[in-house]
């Protein structure tokens, strides 16, 4: 058995952070999810810059779009929801089968709006139309995207929660999740409106790296995972929760995200192996998604308490780094790495819309 199924037998969701055309044209996003147990996908403003930015799979779709008047993001977003709905259609006899649980693709709203909470929630509504049944529109968990995922949950549009670095940011996510969950059963409408909090993990170890002694270096991720899994299942466990869930509200997952190992003397399966957890999803590089599935070891599930979190939070703690302004930190900075991979993105898609055109 293939420790990608040994994962998913564990009952954790596998979810491969990556899409391409090429991966769709080539049968390759079929292959994973026939081999390696694959479940789900995520997408982000950097991977389809990388996606849209080399060869040429998207160049007859850009001329055809262009000719229609279309540029800038309303281009991208209809070369954007081709991919996924071709992914989402891949993904739906798994979403069927699980019953909305699992068999999502994500689409993120554009990250210039994360301080802009009525674009955001116009945004998504708009996202939302136009995509399939099980397409996650990624609203950032910033303090302007909070009202907007609010706002998106009462209208029933599923979201996956992006940019969520700590146990408070993951906290106060869940917070509106619930905030909108309460008003559609106020209101008489169907409480069940799936989503996802994705956790970011790796950016932590990289942050710290030259500041913490050696038998410190890649262990904050983890132990902020296993502090985030505990709070998580808090939040299940709730009387808040539990009343919710009597009406039929089904709980907001808790997703591990960036976790592709950065440090190339530290194990490419690290992030993998250290959070497996039961309800929880793993989405992963494609790299790391090959290495787990070749040489990967599923290890004891995260324990109820996450086991040696607190205590290695507290190390941290000793060791001089202020976790609460680094997850700031760590948010704003993963904000503005978004925007600058839009913008990107945008520029080179209209330098290649221009080459199309030009023949």
């Amino acid at each position: 058995m293939k420790p990608t199924e040994e994962l998913h037998k564990l009952g954790q969701s596998l979810w491969i952070d990556n899409i391409t055309r090429k991966m769709l044209d080539e049968g390759v996003l079929e292959r994973y999810i026939n081999e390696f147990s694959l479940t789900g996908l995520t997408s982000n403003p950097t991977i389809f810059e990388k996606a849209i930015g080399s060869g040429d799979a998207y160049d007859e779709q850009i001329d055809e779009l262009q000719a229609k008047g279309l540029t800038g993001e309303d281009l991208f977003f209809e070369l954007a929801l081709t991919d996924l709905n071709r992914a989402a259609a891949l993904f739906q006899p798994i979403n069927e089968r699980t019953d909305d649980v699992d068999g999502w693709v994500s689409l993120e709203v554009s990250p210039l709006l994360a301080d802009d909470t009525d674009a955001t929630i116009k945004q998504a509504a708009d996202l939302h139309s136009r995509a399939t049944g099980n397409v996650y529109i990624k609203i950032p968990g910033t303090p302007a995207g909070l009202p907007a995922i609010e706002e998106a949950i009462f209208a029933g549009i599923s979201v996956n929660v992006t940019l969520l670095f700590s146990v408070e940011q993951y906290l106060a996510t869940a917070e509106a999740f619930m905030r909108g969950v309460e008003r559609r059963v106020d209101a008489g409408l169907e409480p069940m409106v799936p989503s996802v909090a994705s956790l970011f993990l790796s950016r932590w170890d990289v942050a710290v790296a030259d500041e913490v002694p050696e038998e410190l270096k890649n262990k904050l991720g983890i132990a902020i995972g296993r502090a985030a899994y505990v709070a998580y299942r808090d939040v299940v466990a709730s009387e808040r929760w539990q009343r919710l869930a009597n009406e039929g509200g089904r709980p907001q997952r808790l997703l591990f995200a960036s976790t592709g190992t950065k440090d190339p003397e530290a194990s490419d399966t690290l992030y993998i192996e250290s959070l497996a957890a039961v309800r929880t999803v793993n989405t992963m590089p494609e790299p790391t998604l090959l290495a787990f599935a070749d040489h990967g070891k599923v290890g004891e599930p995260i324990p109820r308490d996450g086991g040696d979190s607190a205590e290695m939070l507290a190390k941290f703690t000793e060791a001089g780094i202020d976790l609460d302004a680094l997850a700031e930190r760590l948010q704003q900075e993963g904000k503005e790495s978004f925007n600058k991979s839009w913008e990107s993105m945008i520029g080179s898609m209209e330098s290649k819309r221009e080459a199309v055109a030009a023949g």
